[in-house]
C-alpha cells in the first residue's frame, strides 16, 4: 500500500534522520531559495551541487578542491569574509547569480539554512529529488514513472517553522499525485497542504507577501526579485537528486519540454 506524507517543519528534520527510509522517495522543498537555486545552477550547466551542513565543511572541501564554487547563506545573505575567517563565497543564494557563464562545467558547494540540512536529513531515502516550482511538471512525472511506496515530502521551512511558499509547492505535488496514492495511507499532512495549494495556486507572487520568507526577501531591494523568479512554474523539464556520493545532479527521467525555453529563462527579472 503506498503512503504519502508532508513534514512542514525542520522540527521534523531530526527524526526523519533516524526513519527507515527504505522504499522510500524524498522531495525536498526550499523555494525561497535553495532548491530553486540547484535548479537554476544544474540548467545553467553546473556540473554538481554538493550539499553541506555548515560552512565548515564548505570550507574543508574548498581546501581539498581548489576548484569547487562556494555558495551560501546566513540570515539570507551571501557568507561574507567576516564569517569564514577570509574567504568571500562565490553566491549566495539567489538563484539569479547562478548565470550560465559563471557556473557552466562546475561544482559547487552551497550551505544554506535549511535547505541543505533537509537534504542531508534524508540522505539514506532511496530516492531524494530536489523539488521547485520551475519543475514540477518533471517532478510529477518522474513519480509517476517510479511509484515509489512512500512518497515524502520534505519542507524546509523558515528557521524551525512552516513556510508557506514549501507547504504551497508540497500542495502542489500532492495535487497531480493524489490519483496514485489517495487509496493508500494519505497522511493528513498531505490533505492539508493539497487543499490549501488550490486556494492560493491563481497568485503564488500574492501569496508570497502573505509569507514570513517572502516579506523578507521583499522588502531586501537587491533580493526581491528572487521572489518573483522562485514563483515561476514549468520553465524546466528535467528532474535532479541527490546522489550516492552526496552530490545533487540532473538525472535520466525527464518530462516533455514546457513551452518556456529553459535556456532563455534566467535572466535577472526586473525587481
Amino acid at each position: 500500500m503506498r503512503s504519502i506524507e508532508v513534514l512542514f517543519s525542520p522540527a521534523e528534520f531530526s527524526a526523519l534522520a533516524r526513519r527507515d527510509l527504505s522504499r522510500t522517495a524524498c522531495v525536498v522543498l526550499d523555494i525561497l531559495r535553495a532548491t530553486t537555486s540547484m535548479m537554476t545552477a544544474l540548467a545553467n550547466g553546473a556540473e554538481a551541487i554538493i550539499p553541506v551542513a555548515e560552512i565548515s565543511e564548505a570550507l574543508a572541501l574548498k581546501q581539498q578542491r581548489p576548484e569547487v564554487l562556494l555558495a551560501g547563506e546566513r540570515e539570507g545573505l551571501r557568507i561574507g569574509a567576516d564569517q569564514t575567517g577570509g574567504i568571500e563565497f562565490d553566491f549566495g543564494n539567489s538563484p539569479r547569480e547562478f548565470l550560465p557563464d559563471k557556473v557552466r562545467g562546475k561544482t559547487i558547494a552551497m550551505t544554506t539554512t535549511n535547505g541543505t540540512r533537509a537534504l542531508r536529513a534524508c540522505a539514506h531515502a532511496d530516492i531524494v529529488l530536489i523539488g521547485s516550482f520551475l519543475n514540477l511538471r518533471a517532478i510529477v512525472h518522474c513519480i509517476r514513472r517510479v511509484l515509489p511506496p512512500h512518497l515524502i515530502l520534505v519542507c524546509g521551512g523558515t528557521h524551525d517553522q512552516a513556510a508557506l511558499e514549501d507547504t504551497l509547492a508540497a500542495g502542489a505535488l500532492c495535487e497531480r499525485l493524489w490519483p496514485y496514492y489517495a487509496s493508500g495511507q494519505a497522511a493528513d499532512s498531505a490533505e492539508i497542504a493539497r487543499r490549501i495549494y488550490p486556494l492560493l495556486q491563481a497568485d503564488l507572487l500574492g501569496a508570497m507577501k502573505h509569507s514570513r520568507n517572502g516579506q523578507r526577501l521583499l522588502n531586501h531591494a537587491e533580493l526581491r526579485g528572487d521572489v518573483y523568479f522562485s514563483v515561476q512554474r514549468e520553465t524546466l523539464s528535467f528532474v535532479a537528486g541527490l546522489q550516492e556520493d552526496g552530490t545533487v545532479r540532473k538525472l535520466a527521467c525527464e518530462a516533455p519540454s514546457p513551452s518556456a525555453d529553459a535556456t532563455t529563462v534566467y535572466s535577472s527579472p526586473s525587481a
